[in-house]
């Protein structure tokens, strides 16, 4: 094991006295809730997380099942098309170019989003029904 990646050195003290306390804790009462506090600060960052990963995979299923068909069909169409020239180009051309475009001059930037995010985040979520 390579004990030069190991972060053991800079635990705070806090973190290891909570790992080696026995079961139930011998720790005062606030000690414990400072522990809980900690933890449902972190779950809920994680569950903000969770959830906008599932909004955007809605948004996605949205996309896909529209209930026009012939929208549906379009957008597969358009997405087989650009799969064909992602084929055909080299990788090397499309990163250089992506990363020409995202280094352009300020001067040719627009402040509002691009049209395909602006209708991305318009696709409908189960986000409203949930309640």
């Amino acid at each position: 094991m390579d004990t030069r990646l190991s972060y053991a050195d800079v635990v705070h003290p806090d973190e290891l006295d909570e790992e080696f306390d026995s079961f139930p804790t011998s720790r005062g009462v606030e000690i414990v809730r400072m522990r809980y506090d900690r933890l449902r600060s972190v779950a809920g960052r994680i569950q903000s997380v969770v959830g906008d990963m599932a909004t955007q995979g809605e948004r996605f299923q949205a996309l896909l099942s529209w209930r026009d068909p012939r929208a549906t069909f379009l957008f597969v169409i358009i997405c087989l098309v650009a799969a064909c020239g992602f084929y055909l180009v080299p990788f090397k051309w499309v990163v250089v170019l992506w990363g020409l475009y995202l280094l352009r001059p300020p001067k040719f930037r627009n402040r509002l989003p691009s049209r395909a995010v602006s209708f991305f985040k318009r696709l409908p979520t189960r986000a409203d029904s949930m309640l």
